[in-house]
């Protein structure tokens, strides 16, 4: 099989993750009783064609939520959303 870069997702995708490429070049050794090779062409493109359509519907979602992101951190009168909780009592203060 040819190499195939295997850069991940925007956000550092898992590179363990089949890529369509591969899906789609897949080859498979035959056997006396072996598959039907045109039902496994046709699983691996439909199989390709879904995993192409999630990473795209990904990517977009990871890009909404980066603007999001910046949109909340660059907002007026913003107060930091890493502040810290007030100070509470530590222990415990139950009755019990």
């Amino acid at each position: 099989m040819a190499q195939v870069y295997r850069g991940g997702l925007p956000s550092g995708g898992s590179p363990d993750w089949l890529t369509p490429h591969e899906i789609r070049t897949r080859q498979f050794t035959s056997r006396r009783d072996g598959v039907d090779r045109e039902q496994v062409r046709a699983f691996q493109l439909r199989l390709a064609d879904e995993i192409s359509a999630l990473l795209r519907e990904l990517t977009m979602t990871l890009t909404e939520n980066a603007r999001l992101r910046r949109a909340l951190r660059d907002r007026p009168g913003r107060q930091p959303l890493t502040e810290t909780a007030p100070d509470r009592p530590r222990g415990n203060t139950g009755r019990w």
